[in-house]
Formats: structure tokens, C-alpha cells, sequence
């Protein structure tokens, strides 16, 4: 009978990023199947009431490269922009904006 292989706790701490409090975090919407580029770029600028242009920039990188970072700031604000986004029906995430 062989032991069963558990994970090492220190290794799995390791693997988990810890938030760093002086970078910012950020808002970021995922490309999907069901939304409309035209729906996508309403939704930017109802929400965040952004020029056409921007607007229809950042719905195209979420377009074309698969997401895009639609605001930057602090974590619960970004959270509550995530929670619109997904009230719009669009999926949004958080993250901690990267080194």
C-alpha cells in the first residue's frame, strides 16, 4: 500500500499572492460570448461615463485581447464596480494591479 503525497502548507502559502497595500487594484472585464460590442461599449459609458472613443477602446481590447482594465483604484471601489459591471450582465474580476 503506498502513502498518500500531502501537499506542503509552506509550498502552498508560497503559491498564494498576498495583497500588497500601496499598489492599487483594478477592474477588469472578460470577454464572453453573449454581450454585443455596441452593449459593451453603452455599458462603459453609462457606468463610467466615458467618451465614445475610450468607451469603444476598451471594448475592443476586452474584444480583441480577451479583457481590459476599466478602472483603477481602491479595492472597494473596485469591488463595487465589479458588482455593477455584473449587474450590466458583463463579467468583471478584481485584482491587485501587478508589479
Amino acid at each position: 500500500m503506498s502513502a498518500l503525497a500531502t501537499p506542503s502548507i509552506e509550498r502552498e502559502a508560497e503559491l498564494r499572492e498576498t495583497p500588497h497595500p500601496d499598489r492599487p487594484w483594478q477592474t477588469v472585464v472578460w470577454d464572453d460570448p453573449v454581450n454585443l460590442m455596441s452593449y459593451v461599449t453603452h455599458v462603459f459609458r453609462e457606468y463610467f461615463g466615458l467618451p465614445h472613443a475610450e468607451a469603444e477602446r476598451l471594448m475592443l481590447a476586452v474584444h480583441n485581447e480577451g479583457h481590459a482594465v476599466v478602472s483603477v483604484g481602491a479595492r472597494e471601489q473596485m469591488e463595487l464596480h465589479a458588482q455593477a459591471m455584473h449587474d450590466y450582465g458583463l463579467w468583471a474580476t478584481v485584482r491587485q494591479e501587478p508589479q
